[in-house]
């Protein structure tokens, strides 16, 4: 079981209680956001090394082109993931662990600190 499993299961328990039929779609959501921040980021460092190595690999258009097509892709992965069995499963493995939960706050943060930090570094291109 990955982290980002650990990170649905928690984010879809936490808001079980409150939205009994919505939880898998906002934990999903969480899900896909996060990871996709984690790919902006990553492509915001890959960016400005390249061009402080002068490295002229692919212009802007075709980056942010690519960058849409792997959200798009990251998306459906999760999209496939996470609503059939596999949520039964990471659910059933989550109970039988008894493991305390990750904190929602945190969490919920944790997008908005990548992003800030892409921001940061997406300065230096």
């Amino acid at each position: 079981m990955t982290i980002f499993d650990q990170f649905f299961y928690s984010i879809f328990s936490f808001y079980k209680k409150r939205y009994k039929q919505k939880a898998n779609t906002i934990a999903l959501l969480y899900v896909s956001v996060l990871q996709i921040s984690l790919v902006f980021l990553l492509g915001c460092f890959f960016a400005a090394f390249f061009n402080k190595m002068h490295t002229d690999t692919m212009s802007s258009t075709s980056a942010w082109t690519l960058f849409i097509l792997i959200s798009l892709g990251i998306h459906f992965k999760n999209w496939i993931q996470y609503t059939g069995k596999k949520r039964m499963m990471i659910n059933a493995k989550m109970i039988k662990k008894k493991k305390p939960q990750t904190n929602v706050w945190l969490l919920l943060v944790l997008p908005f600190v990548t992003l800030g930090l892409a921001y940061i570094v997406f300065q230096a291109v």
